[in-house]
């Protein structure tokens, strides 16, 4: 019996809440606290998995662009969520990290982050990366200005230090509602990694879709440019 593939690093666009709550006639602030609940339940799983990385596509430096009322709502929506399920992360063992500029978020929410940082820093189940007013060309960006200021000669090994996270590489990348592009979520550790679209919206993208995905993972030949 063969060795089933799991990967280490798993990354997930969290797309269609809007989609969503259309769908089910509810308000577009319903879908993203249905997508907010569904990201509790799915970190659980996939670290019980064995998995024991996970970044998550909650907010980009684009969505700013969104109208006032929902950009309102979403940053609110953080806070709350932070504020509740702080304490049940925590308890799972597991350890909360972000990436993304800080500006021009919230002192509010600057505090609530650093409050979940500090509580589950010492948590060894598996690292939950939330990407927060995040951009990977700025990611990069900023990463390069890091390099120029401390003067050091960089490679490709040492280059992941300068990023918001010292992560792996991502090994397989989902993106839910169907949409077929990254739209700028961690270009620079997705070099490799294996894309998977599912048409399912993100509040219904249970435990079972999941699996489904990691089914398609563990059957995927990853070459890595090689032959």
């Amino acid at each position: 019996m063969e060795d089933v593939k799991i990967p280490v690093h798993l990354g997930i666009i969290m797309d269609g809440n809007r989609r969503w709550a259309k769908l089910k006639g509810k308000k577009t602030i319903e879908g993203h606290l249905a997508g907010a609940n569904r990201i509790i339940s799915l970190a659980k799983y996939i670290f019980k998995k064995g998995i024991k990385y996970l970044s998550i596509y909650a907010f980009s430096t684009e969505n700013f662009n969104r109208s006032e009322e929902e950009v309102s709502y979403l940053m609110s929506l953080i806070i709350k969520f932070f504020n509740e399920k702080a304490q049940e992360l925590n308890k799972e063992n597991i350890k909360v990290v972000f990436s993304g500029r800080q500006k021009p978020l919230s002192d509010k929410i600057l505090n609530v982050m650093d409050k979940v940082i500090d509580l589950t820093k010492n948590n060894t189940e598996g690292i939950l990366n939330i990407c927060l007013n995040y951009g990977s060309r700025l990611e990069i960006i900023d990463a390069v200005n890091k390099i120029i200021k401390d003067k050091v000669q960089v490679n490709e090994e040492n280059f992941h230090k300068y990023l918001y996270q010292d992560l792996p590489d991502l090994d397989f990348i989902i993106r839910t509602s169907g949409e077929k592009r990254l739209s700028n979520f961690m270009l620079w550790q997705a070099s490799y990694a294996e894309l998977y679209f599912p048409e399912t919206f993100f509040p219904d993208f249970d435990e079972h879709e999941l699996d489904k995905a990691l089914d398609e993972y563990n059957s995927r030949n990853r070459r890595f440019g090689g032959n």
